[in-house]
């Protein structure tokens, strides 16, 4: 929505990642802006990969999205609430929402959606691939998401982008991998585990024979670290997308299901800057400096 696009935010926040040395990021996009918005809210888009393009990052744009965390799992056309503060991700809605995904006579309108925006940017070249779909069967949903996904992916291959089409692996649900092995171009996953765990997750990805690339990880109280996992990923030449940046209205240094009146955590779980920009942890992003530097050579 308007009132919160932001671009001078925007552009800082993609300066500070140029210098950091990143190359790609990763937006989840919700469906109820487009629906009712369809035509400024790819404006803001072509926007938003303009910015992008000036500070030399790519974008993998994630269309649905199952999770929530906070008590909205049927979003709204409207100004959201207030940020509830000590709550991680409190004001995270899923898109579309949990009921358009359990109803099947809606999915037509999911499908305008996804040829809509695939269709606008289907050959842009600052779109690096598009995540069609962000941890489905998460948030209660449940396995209805599974033929949700199926077809998703169709109506994504009918509108035949140039950018290759994935959906992360990132829980042990045969139904859903199984499905999202057979389609993905790329094979994506999610992994906030140890260093040990991260890289029996890759190896155990590497019978599909595709690139692969980790979305999301840094989650620093159960072991997974700037400092152990970022070198597997080096060494495998696996590529990775960590969760969070800069730490702001989402809360995200925060452990999952953190409320109100819990203490404050001693690590945080993600993000690399505090909100004035100054680093949580130098000592990791001189890691992600020397290593992003001997991959450029």
């Amino acid at each position: 929505m308007g009132y919160s696009f932001d671009p001078n935010r925007i552009n800082a926040e993609l300066a500070l990642a140029e210098r950091t040395g990143f190359n790609c990021l990763r937006v989840v996009l919700p469906y109820i802006v487009w629906e009712h918005e369809p035509k400024l809210f790819k404006q803001r888009l072509s926007k938003f990969l303009s910015l992008c393009e000036k500070h030399k990052i790519k974008v993998m744009f994630t269309l649905f999205d199952d999770c929530v965390f906070g008590s909205i799992s049927n979003p709204v056309f409207a100004r959201q609430p207030a940020v509830v503060k000590g709550w991680y991700a409190n004001g995270w809605t899923p898109s579309p929402g949990h009921r358009m995904v359990r109803d099947r006579t809606q999915w037509p309108r999911l499908e305008s959606y996804v040829r809509d925006i695939i269709g606008t940017f289907k050959n842009d070249q600052r779109v690096l691939c598009w995540d069609l779909y962000n941890e489905p069967t998460n948030g209660g949903v449940g396995d209805v998401s599974i033929g949700l996904v199926e077809e998703v992916f169709r109506w994504a291959r009918r509108v035949d982008p140039a950018q290759p089409l994935t959906i992360a692996i990132w829980n042990s649900n045969a139904g859903l991998n199984n499905v999202v092995g057979r389609y993905s171009d790329i094979i994506t996953f999610h992994n906030y585990g140890n260093a040990k765990a991260l890289l029996a997750h890759i190896e155990s990805l590497k019978r599909y024979n595709r690139p692969i690339i980790c979305t999301e990880w840094l989650n620093r109280s159960r072991g997974s670290l700037v400092k152990s996992c970022l070198p597997v990923f080096q060494s495998h030449n696996v590529g990775c997308m960590h969760w969070g940046l800069v730490n702001g209205k989402t809360q995200t240094h925060l452990p999952w299901g953190h409320r109100p009146g819990d203490p404050e955590p001693k690590l945080w779980q993600h993000d690399l800057y505090r909100p004035d920009f100054t680093p949580y942890d130098s000592n990791e992003l001189d890691l992600f400096h020397d290593l992003i530097k001997e991959n450029r050579k």
